[in-house]
């Protein structure tokens, strides 16, 4: 499970999930992009990579502003010489009941999650094909993605979206040597998790403890939370997979909550 030469992107990738996949990269012997919109966090978290040994480099990028999104891509496309691996996961919450949410708010979440997966979409497959030597792009989704919740459609809606666009990329990038996959993870402890604990304990009206026992766990088969490390080998997996007869699919990390 070697990455050995290979360049990749991966976005919200200064912090949380997207952290520890860019750092699995780089022990794997993979240039990483970590694409954020804090620059100087992307810095230093490609700082901790390159100690690894690697080459590595922090970009500036709203996902959801194509200018920003070509820009950043370019550049890696440049350093490197192509881009070979794009892992799209940046993301953020956004919890209320539908009667409740704001138009801002549903906007705001569709274009970081379904915008931004398109806008960095396009401009690596671009790449993708130009180079003549393919590439994979893989999309960080949910058990949202097969499965709703309350409180939270926007992110449903859009978990769901990426599994569509991860099969229309499959299709259309297969003759250019292009696949395409989706990890769906279940609750992983990280920042973004642990203030939705709050917030669903208050718009539910039960306690903090229930929440995490009986609302983000209760469908898990042994009451656990999925980790960081657990999303990043998932990940490693579909990037190091040795042939595309793995392409259009989805793989659930969820301590068997949805079982397909």
């Amino acid at each position: 499970m070697k990455l050995d030469g290979k360049s990749a992107i991966v976005t919200g990738a200064a912090s949380g999930i997207g952290r520890e996949i860019a750092l699995t990269f780089g022990r794997k012997g993979a240039k990483v992009a970590i694409a954020d919109l804090n620059l100087a966090a992307a810095e230093e978290a490609a700082a901790a990579i390159s100690a690894l040994g690697t080459d590595a480099m922090g970009v500036a990028m709203d996902v959801a502003n194509e200018e920003q999104v070509n820009a950043g891509v370019d550049a890696v496309a440049a350093k490197w010489g192509g881009v070979d691996i794009l892992v799209s996961n940046a993301g953020i919450q956004i919890v209320n009941p539908i009667v409740d949410y704001t138009l801002a708010d549903w906007k705001k979440m569709l274009a970081i999650h379904l915008d931004g997966a398109f806008l960095t979409t396009r401009a690596c497959m671009r790449h993708m094909y130009s180079s003549g030597r393919g590439g994979t792009i893989i999309y960080i989704g949910s058990v949202h993605s097969k499965e709703a919740s309350a409180l939270k459609c926007a992110y449903v809606t859009a978990k769901h979206g990426l599994e569509g666009l991860a099969k229309v990329v499959a299709k259309e990038g297969a003759k250019h040597n292009v696949r395409s996959n989706l990890i769906a993870p279940g609750y992983v402890r990280t920042p973004l998790v642990d203030k939705q604990i709050p917030e669903q304990a208050r718009e539910l009206g039960i306690s903090e403890e229930d929440v995490i026992k009986n609302v983000m766990l209760k469908d898990t088969v042994d009451g656990q939370f999925t980790t960081v490390e657990d999303v990043a080998q998932a990940v490693l997996f579909c990037a190091t997979f040795p042939s595309n007869a793995l392409t259009g699919q989805s793989l659930v990390v969820s301590h068997g909550w949805f079982m397909q």
